[in-house]
């Protein structure tokens, strides 16, 4: 999941919430919608491989 910051980056969230604090994780922080957009791509190939 990503979302757009105040700031004008935006970051990365899991897609689940974490059970311990109620919220979701964050997986990173970019300048742009495509570098986010590829390193979720490079999250997800991990997660099945």
């Amino acid at each position: 999941m990503i979302r757009k910051l105040k700031s004008g980056k935006y970051r990365i969230y899991s897609r689940k919430v974490d059970p311990d604090t109620h919220k979701r994780k964050n997986l990173g922080t970019f300048d742009s919608m495509d570098d986010a957009k590829k390193h979720e791509r490079e999250i997800q190939y991990f997660k099945h491989h």
